[in-house]
C-alpha cells in the first residue's frame, strides 16, 4: 500500500532553516510528480512545491519563492523541501503529496517564533 512518512519539522526561530523529507513507498516513485502542501491552523491546505519526477522542472508558490527548495533522490524514494530563512507565517502542518495519487502522510509540524 501507498505510505508517505514526513520528517524533519520542528520548532525554530524566524530567519532559521529546517530540512523535511518524505520517505514514499508502495508505489513508482520514480515516475511521479512529488508535492509539498502545508496547512496551517484555520487555513485551508496550500500548494507549496512541486517537483517532476526526473528533478528537473520545479515550481514554488510565491510565499516561498527564494527561500524553500524542493529536490528528491529516486534511490531512496524520498523528497525534500530545504527551508531556509523561516518566518513565523511559515508555521503549519508539512505534507508530501504525488500527484494524482489521492495518498498523504501524517504529516510533520513546522512553528516557526518570532
Amino acid at each position: 500500500q501507498v505510505q508517505l512518512v514526513e520528517s524533519g519539522g520542528g520548532l525554530v526561530q524566524a530567519g532559521g532553516s529546517l530540512r523535511l523529507s518524505c520517505l514514499a513507498s508502495g508505489f513508482a516513485f520514480n515516475v511521479y510528480v512529488m508535492n509539498w502542501y502545508r496547512q496551517a491552523p484555520g487555513k485551508e491546505r496550500e500548494a507549496v512545491a512541486t517537483i517532476n519526477s526526473n528533478g528537473v522542472s520545479r515550481n514554488y508558490a510565491d510565499s516561498v519563492k527564494g527561500r524553500f527548495t524542493v529536490s528528491r533522490d529516486n534511490a531512496k524514494n524520498t523528497v525534500y523541501l530545504q527551508m531556509n530563512n523561516l518566518k513565523p507565517e511559515d508555521t503549519a502542518v508539512y505534507y508530501c503529496k504525488p500527484d494524482r495519487l489521492n495518498y498523504w502522510g501524517q504529516g510533520t509540524q513546522v512553528t516557526v517564533s518570532s
